[in-house]
């Protein structure tokens, strides 16, 4: 039995298999709407057999988008786009997820292929709008960035809100499962890192203070959507800077984030960093990241999935079969070969002529097949 295309089911939404489209900004809304190019982007994963495809992170405020071009969920209005999304996803066999997020002291910053850094007056001349960013304390990610303004106390439970009532919003538009970040230096991975968090009040210090808004986010989330609904989140396993957020933190986490009702822990690394790249200063190779996925799974005992230079399915079944993760989650492999999914059940043989493809694909490709196959060639390899 090939794992990779096992079911997997969580509070009862069963995906057809372990292959999981990752959350990828694109920075191509307009004011916080999604546009025609969002419907094509996240269809295509869906026709291309992944079990779920997850639309990019989505802002909890105006203000809490990284950039000018991230999609939103702070308002009613912003509901229909991301219903036709999920729509679309879920007509194709894949089921529909959604990352949504605060991006902190990362807010307002330039669209990752204009630069990935802090506006420009160049940018502003374009038309990006400039706002102040928020965050745990005025500890800016930069010599040239914004200082963030730290959060008071009602500024807290105003952001925690907001995360709910966008959750909320997400359910309303069709979404099978919810996910909350909290890694990549955004403001809950803030919270978390003592690389950002500097308050001396009970939301600093100690690793139990920094937890607690991110605990209290997630338990309104929890709250806030129906009890069928799976609830995962993004972790930053590790900040990869000395004296920052170390793996031993985020199995401590995950504990707590079961307890509240979390399915999964999605886990990524890195963040806390001046430049762009999420993990920029690491020489990274195929499943770099695994391993906190493994010592996640294993000791805190909660489902993980694994996310990180895997590119091949022989990689990605070795993963699940070792017991190193439960998901196989893709990314920029997936802006390259869309039709990944397919692709990896034809290498493993699950498929004959083209049946698993779409109906409107596979007749097309079964000819085409039976023609290669009899010049001799080599159908994958083409």
């Amino acid at each position: 039995m090939v794992k990779l295309f096992e079911t997997a089911v969580y509070r009862g939404v069963e995906l057809k298999n372990r292959i999981v489209v990752s959350p990828m900004g694109m920075y191509s809304a307009e004011n916080g709407y999604v546009t025609p190019f969002h419907l094509v982007h996240y269809g295509k994963f869906a026709m291309g057999g992944a079990g779920l495809v997850f639309v990019e992170q989505t802002s909890v405020t105006r203000k809490g988008r990284i950039t000018n071009g991230d999609p939103g969920l702070w308002e009613d209005g912003q509901i229909d786009g991301m219903r036709q999304i999920a729509h679309v996803i879920k007509s194709q066999g894949a089921k529909a997820a959604i990352q949504i997020n605060h991006g902190g002291r990362k807010s307002g910053q330039q669209r990752a292929f204009r630069g990935n850094g802090p506006l420009t007056d160049r940018d502003i001349e374009m038309g990006e709008e400039r706002w102040q960013p928020v965050g745990p304390s005025d500890v800016p990610l930069g010599d040239d960035w914004l200082v963030p303004q730290p959060l008071s106390h009602d500024g807290l439970a105003g952001v925690r809100d907001a995360f709910a009532a966008t959750a909320g919003r997400a359910v309303l538009a069709g979404f099978d499962v919810i996910e909350i970040h909290m890694a990549h230096g955004y403001l809950l991975q803030s919270f978390l890192s003592p690389l950002a968090n500097f308050r001396t009040d009970e939301y600093g210090g100690s690793l139990e203070n920094r937890m607690r808004f991110p605990l209290e986010v997630t338990r309104a989330v929890r709250a806030a959507i129906p009890q069928s609904t799976p609830l995962f989140v993004r972790i930053s396993a590790t900040d990869w800077i000395e004296g920052g957020w170390e793996i031993e933190d985020s199995v401590i986490f995950s504990r707590k984030l079961k307890e509240l009702g979390v399915d999964l822990v999605d886990c990524s690394t890195g963040g806390n960093l001046r430049v762009g790249s999420t993990n920029a200063n690491l020489t990274r190779g195929p499943g770099y990241q695994v391993p906190f996925a493994e010592k996640i799974r294993h000791e805190a005992d909660i489902p993980t999935g694994a996310v990180g230079m895997i590119r091949t399915p022989d990689l990605a079944e070795q993963i699940l079969q070792q017991g190193r993760a439960d998901l196989i989650f893709l990314a920029r492999q997936m802006l390259f070969d869309p039709f990944w999914a397919l692709h990896a059940a034809e290498h493993f043989g699950l498929t004959g002529d083209f049946d698993a493809w779409p109906e409107q694909y596979g007749w097309w490709l079964a000819k085409w097949g039976g023609a290669l196959r009899a010049n001799g060639e080599n159908l994958m390899g083409v």
